[in-house]
């Protein structure tokens, strides 16, 4: 074999070579695979042309491309958002933000904002401070400690509505801190600890009225006893004086009726005996004798 067959040999050997690796990246690059919990944003030369499911999908090699977009929860924590109350007092605020992207919104993420951390850098972070700030300063800072709950339910619908028309899903949102400065706080504590005072004052106060009032009670009860007790009393001697009175009437009309029954009760109470001294002048006792 001469030089020039030789070489014409080993020129077509490279093209087959050549050929093969390019069918081999085809058949590779036809393939692609998307996770569960994903979605892929499908680009032919650039242009968006289909957002495929998880699975395994076809595509046309070299030309098509394709960008995976997570549509899981995601959780995004800012650390001292500095804010001010409505009696201007100052705060940092820990929030935390959970949020998705919805499968019919993949598209529009990635037309938007291209991928998930641009969306929080231009859009997610930015207005959740704005909200924060705004629905925070139409509280007092007492208003916030006492009623946080409802804070953090103003805070979630502000934050849900200003990104209404975003390709993003707002699934929680979580007050974690409100940090007042030390002064403030120590003005806090005091004011708590006189209030305390103030209702342990009321509650004794409140306590000694109602004993004042139970002794008064208790007294009326006892003086109520004791005027019925005198009154039975009366009443009892009243009745007794009453009766003798009429004994005595009853007596004296019998005396009346029949006045030997005053000589008759003498001699019932004579013992028979005369009297062994007598007063001068004084007159005997004298029985009469059938």
């Amino acid at each position: 074999m001469d030089v020039k067959t030789k070489g014409k040999s080993l020129r077509l050997l490279a093209g087959a070579v050549v050929i093969a690796l390019l069918a081999l990246i085809a058949i590779i690059g036809s393939w692609y695979q998307v996770d569960q919990g994903e979605r892929a944003v499908v680009l032919r030369n650039g242009r968006l042309v289909d957002v495929a499911e998880p699975g395994l999908h076809l595509k046309v090699p070299v030309i098509d491309t394709t960008v995976n977009v997570s549509v899981r929860d995601h959780t995004s924590t800012f650390d001292k958002v500095e804010s001010y109350s409505a009696d201007q007092q100052p705060a940092d605020i820990r929030i935390s933000v959970t949020y998705r992207v919805p499968d019919s919104r993949v598209g529009d993420l990635y037309s938007q904002y291209g991928s998930l951390d641009n969306l929080q850098n231009r859009v997610l972070m930015p207005r959740t401070y704005d909200q924060i700030k705004k629905v925070f300063g139409r509280y007092t800072a007492v208003s916030a400690i006492q009623d946080r709950a409802k804070l953090g339910v103003d805070v979630t619908s502000s934050i849900r509505e200003a990104l209404r028309d975003e390709p993003v899903t707002i699934v929680g949102v979580q007050l974690e801190d409100i940090s007042f400065s030390r002064t403030y706080v120590q003005s806090i504590e005091q004011r708590m600890l006189a209030q305390v005072q103030i209702e342990t004052t009321r509650q004794q106060k409140e306590t000694a009225t109602i004993n004042a009032e139970i002794q008064v009670v208790q007294a009326q009860a006892e003086a109520d006893a004791k005027r019925a007790g005198y009154k039975a009393e009366a009443d009892g001697i009243a009745m007794r004086g009453e009766a003798e009175a009429k004994a005595i009437e009853a007596r004296a009309k019998a005396l009346a009726a029949n006045t030997n029954l005053v000589q008759l009760n003498a001699v019932d109470k004579w013992d028979g005996k005369l009297p062994s001294t007598q007063v001068p002048g004084a007159a005997l006792p004298f029985i009469g004798v059938k």
